[in-house]
């Protein structure tokens, strides 16, 4: 189950390689465009390994009446999503939800600093564009592993001038969070998109410099973690059912194929509603959302099956009741 959206179809009209890896697609609606502010995702319903499968990915398209801009980094070791975009050429159709926004800008602050990491430069793009045209001062950071890698750097560094600063990492540069946030003015806002150790990072500094929490804001595009992907066994008590996860499938993703209902919806461990009680776990728990919290992940008592793993057996309740499912 998750949250309601309305499909319809679009017509793929372009679509260009940005990078490498990055490649843009232009898309033609059938119906009106939906206003999209900075931050929104767009739904695709992708055929994957013969089943429906949702995947959303960053608009990078300013609201438009009648068409959207997404931007697909290829991930051949991925869950699949970003080859079955890759796979799409022009002409053809595909199933679009509508957009959604967990990562929503806030034009309060007196000051702004933007950090992405790879292809979270999509999810920002819209921001630093916006807000290039407000008076509160602006800089971005954009990390990647390689020159040819820097997405829309040239569009950022039109947008921001010297406000825009990359950061290549085979070349040895690494950007320094404490300096960074020392440098931000008082009240200013944090704004990061990466991989999860970008995250961990910006959150350390962030916690000892001693900055409100509510003013650091992110956002992942992945779900690596500190364990390699393995297959392991979840066991639900409740419907007596255990469970092999395929290192490809996600928790949620296999309890979905046995029938079991778990609440979900942007299965990228950020909005917290397939957060599953553990009843126990023997081997690690491998927790690849930004939902739960530090003391929440040691504990080790819930956990976001859209993206978290484990190794061994980890044993889950689920909201399935006997007495419930018998009076329906």
């Amino acid at each position: 189950m998750r949250a309601t959206n309305h499909w319809s179809e679009a017509i793929v009209t372009s679509f260009c390689d940005i990078t490498p890896t990055v490649r843009e697609f232009t898309l033609q609606l059938s119906a009106p465009a939906l206003w999209h502010g900075p931050g929104s995702h767009l739904p695709f319903q992708l055929l994957l390994d013969g089943k429906h499968q949702t995947r959303s990915y960053s608009l990078i398209s300013q609201a438009d009446a009648s068409t959207y801009r997404v931007a697909v980094k290829r991930l051949p070791d991925g869950r699949g999503g970003s080859l079955a975009m890759w796979r799409l050429r022009v002409g053809e159709r595909v199933r679009i939800g509508e957009p959604q926004n967990f990562f929503p800008l806030d034009l309060t602050a007196p000051a702004y600093l933007l950090v992405a990491g790879g292809i979270g430069v999509t999810a920002l793009l819209r921001m630093a564009q916006a807000l290039a045209q407000r008076p509160a001062p602006v800089r971005m950071l954009l990390s990647a592993r390689s020159a040819e890698e820097l997405a829309y750097a040239a569009l950022l560094r039109q947008t921001l001038g010297e406000g825009f600063q990359t950061f290549v990492s085979s070349e040895q540069q690494r950007l320094d969070f404490p300096m960074e946030i020392s440098a931000l003015p008082v009240g200013g806002q944090l704004l990061v998109c990466g991989p999860n150790a970008m995250l961990e990072a910006a959150r350390s500094a962030w916690a000892k410099a001693q900055r409100p929490r509510a003013d650091l804001r992110f956002e992942t595009f992945g779900s690596s973690g500190r364990l390699a992907a393995h297959a392991f066994q979840v066991t639900i008590p409740r419907q007596q059912l255990q469970l092999t996860v395929a290192a490809d499938v996600s928790i949620l993703e296999a309890l979905e194929m046995a029938g079991v209902q778990v609440l979900h919806n942007c299965r990228r461990g950020e909005c917290g509603l397939c957060v599953m009680d553990v009843l126990a776990s023997e081997g690690q728990i491998d927790h690849r959302d930004v939902f739960l919290s530090d003391s929440e992940k040691q504990q080790n008592k819930r956990i976001c099956v859209c993206v978290s793993r484990a190794s061994g057996t980890i044993t889950l309740d689920s909201a399935y009741r006997a007495d419930a499912a018998k009076a329906a």
